[in-house]
């Protein structure tokens, strides 16, 4: 199969299926280096610089000098660790960072919805500063890379290595999704990855400040929109 040329409409069901049974008894790295090989140059990490998961991606992709871009979404709520992380990577791994910003800045989006929209219609707020922004950024790829794990939360418990992503028409590729907390915990350890800092005060799910409490371990998605029937930003739902 050639790379660089668009596959969008060639992953069937059957194929996916073949690939995930392929890779499910491998190393990430060796998924990684195949997506690499077979999506390159359309092909992207989204990493938050917030949790354990992306920082190991993106260390892996560094360590095998992978030809994958790095795609870090800036709503300008993010906590100022968050920044830190990402321009402390930047520097470590020598990798060009692609900042993506939301179309409106703060001060647009309280002129046209309101101010703190996030504390009256979370969904809304993701919708502008997080959802619309990733489906311009994936315009451009046959294929994202995520950090999902199963065991993050109930709506991940089922995802697979690799899956069609029926809202960007793209694969989607999850190296992780087996992985547990020990393993990301104890790859961050072995290769000295580093990780938000946030993490060690009581924050094991991190996203912007206005909607991000400390929470239990046991429920890493309750410090999220606290008071709302919501546990996901709309990033990686659909």
């Amino acid at each position: 199969m050639e790379t660089g040329v668009d596959r969008r409409s060639v992953w069937p069901p059957e194929e996916l299926q073949r690939l995930n049974e392929q890779f499910k008894t491998q190393p990430p790295e060796a998924l990684l280096a195949w997506a690499a090989h077979t999506f390159r140059p359309r092909i992207a990490l989204t990493c938050s610089f917030s949790g354990p998961s992306g920082m190991v991606l993106l260390d892996m992709i560094a360590r095998f000098n992978l030809d994958i871009t790095v795609v870090f979404l800036d709503t300008a709520l993010l906590f100022s660790e968050t920044y830190e992380l990402a321009a402390a990577a930047e520097r470590r791994y020598g990798i060009p960072i692609q900042r993506r910003r939301p179309a409106l800045s703060l001060e647009e989006q309280d002129r046209q919805e309101g101010p703190q929209l996030y504390a009256r219609d979370p969904d809304r707020c993701c919708q502008l500063r997080k959802v619309a922004p990733l489906a311009e950024t994936l315009r451009h790829y046959d294929a994202w890379i995520s950090g999902l794990r199963r065991d993050q939360s109930a709506t991940r418990a089922t995802i697979d290595l690799l899956e069609w992503n029926t809202r960007h028409h793209l694969v989607k590729i999850n190296p992780l999704a087996f992985w547990t907390d020990r393993q990301t915990w104890a790859y961050i350890h072995h290769h000295q990855v580093p990780y938000n800092p946030l993490l060690d005060r009581g924050y094991p799910s991190i996203g912007c400040t206005p909607c991000t409490r400390p929470a239990t371990v046991s429920d890493p998605r309750a410090g999220r929109w606290v008071g709302f029937a919501k546990t996901e930003c709309g990033l990686h739902t659909a």
